[in-house]
């Protein structure tokens, strides 16, 4: 293909592409676009980048982002609470606590069983599980091969999507939880609602350490 056929060619692809973005509901490769389109994967990539830059320079209300192994087109995060007000006055789909401290385990401790989830929980994870599997955010991965052979969970292409990350790396790291002098005595009987208050308060300072970690990370 000439550069002259390519120029002819590029309205099109730009046309061609935008259209294909708004119906889909999950990433795609450019690989796939392009023998779709029947164009170049290079000439695809290189029309999806200028497309991304063009929709932050005219500061529209959606983004083209590159998530998941493909491209997809999501609402600009600057509009999030106008967003975030629509979709409250229809069903919420927000993730219960237990599942979203199941689906933490299962992104920075995959390929995990369920027995190994429900033991750092300390409590049954059977139905928050179902509950991810249900929304597609883990998936089955295999069997461990110990007796029994327990189905091994991991994250999913949708949940990477659902996050904008490319890998499961791009994870923030975990910061270190581990006590740095000895563990606190026992609490003697009568006083546990005290050492529920201290852990309370030494939980909150973790999310508070939480928080400025992703700041750095962001």
């Amino acid at each position: 293909m000439t550069p002259g056929e390519e120029e002819l060619l590029e309205p099109d692809l730009r046309k061609a592409l935008e259209a294909i973005l708004l119906v889909v509901s999950e990433p795609v490769e450019p690989n796939t676009l392009a023998q779709v389109l029947e164009a170049p994967t290079e000439a695809v990539t290189a029309t999806l980048q200028a497309l991304r830059a063009e929709y932050v320079d005219q500061g529209r209300g959606f983004v083209l982002r590159e998530a998941g192994g493909g491209w997809r087109l999501y609402t600009d995060p600057g509009a999030a609470l106008y967003v975030e007000r629509f979709v409250a006055h229809g069903r919420s789909t927000r993730l219960s606590q237990a599942a979203l401290e199941t689906l933490a385990i299962v992104a920075y401790k995959q390929p995990v069983t369920r027995a190994q989830i429900s033991e750092i929980r300390g409590v049954d994870a059977d139905g928050a599980v179902r509950s991810l599997v249900g929304r597609g955010l883990i998936t089955e991965l295999g069997r461990q091969a110990v007796p029994g052979q327990p189905l091994l969970y991991g994250t999913s292409p949708t949940f990477l999507e659902r996050l904008g990350l490319t890998d499961i790396g791009e994870l923030p790291v975990l910061p270190a939880l581990s006590p740095s002098g000895p563990l606190p005595a026992e609490p003697a009987p009568g006083t546990y609602k005290t050492a529920r208050r201290e852990l309370d308060a030494l939980s909150a300072g973790a999310g508070a350490d939480d928080d400025d970690e992703v700041d750095r990370a962001s």
